[in-house]
């Protein structure tokens, strides 16, 4: 019942930009049109305008993709420390808890996908960005090991500014922690989908995001590790058209797909099905 209530809130609210909005209207950061908040949910939050792509919560994005009610949660009450003392973050964490409504930058569980069953993760922006620290590290890889042990694919929503400062060292180890259980999980002959949102970025990118056996990506959704400001400045040079934007990534070959969000449950189904899980 209390995963049901979590689920209806965020059925009655819209995430834009990390701004709860509680009007009826808002304005598209794109096309500055004015939507309404009915329109937008209806077309999956995407502007009707434009097509810009609106922040989505972790719990909003399981609901969209799994079968009504599937969603079993795994890890809820894990919860980061400052375990360094880091000045401050004591109270961005609990900027973030309530911000998000979450205890932690990202959400783990079971659950089908058109009957299939599967194992499932979203990160949410709201939380300190999606940032990575070493809850979200031991929550992903506490699925892939239960997924391992069950024989179950795994599919990973990413949106994340990288590895979380305040935890120095043992974020950036947790780099290597889930990666050596994606690999684990492949090691059995099991299916990983990772599904990239804007953004992807840091050491999230540069870990299990990118180690999907089948990599999609949501349109115009940046990914990649530096910041593209970064790059300007070590390159000394303009960056070309486009740069880390998904479709561009896609023409390098470091993504399969490019799929769209009122697609991505049947995409995913389609998937599932073939590899006969």
């Amino acid at each position: 019942m209390e995963l049901r209530n979590l689920f209806l809130k965020a059925n009655n609210e819209l995430e834009y930009s990390g701004n709860r909005i509680r009007s009826r209207k808002v304005t598209c950061k794109k096309c500055q049109k004015e939507v309404s908040v009915a329109k937008i949910r209806k077309n999956n939050f995407v502007c009707p305008n434009c097509g810009h792509y609106f922040t989505v919560r972790a719990r909003r994005r399981i609901l969209m993709l799994t079968d009504k009610r599937s969603f079993v949660e795994l890890c809820r009450e894990y919860e980061s420390k400052n375990v360094l003392g880091f000045p401050e973050y004591d109270s961005k964490l609990q900027a973030a808890k309530e911000k998000s409504r979450e205890n932690e930058g990202v959400i783990c569980g079971e659950a089908t996908i058109g009957g299939h069953s599967c194992c499932i993760f979203a990160m949410d922006a709201n939380f300190m960005m999606g940032s990575m620290g070493a809850i979200v590290g031991e929550k992903i890889t506490n699925l892939f090991e239960y997924a391992t042990e069950k024989s179950l694919p795994v599919i990973g929503i990413t949106v994340s500014g990288g590895a979380r400062m305040q935890e120095g060292m043992i974020s950036l180890m947790q780099m290597s922690k889930v990666s050596a259980a994606v690999k684990r999980h492949s090691n059995k002959g099991n299916l990983y989908i990772a599904l990239l949102t804007n953004p992807t970025t840091g050491g999230v990118n540069a870990s299990f995001a990118m180690l999907g056996d089948i990599t999609l990506a949501e349109p115009d959704a940046r990914i990649g590790f530096a910041g593209p400001r970064v790059i300007e400045k070590t390159l000394n040079r303009a960056l070309p058209k486009g740069f880390q934007k998904a479709e561009r990534v896609l023409e390098c070959g470091f993504i399969d797909a490019i799929v769209p969000r009122d697609q991505q449950k049947a995409y995913l189904e389609k998937i599932l099905k073939i590899h006969n899980c």
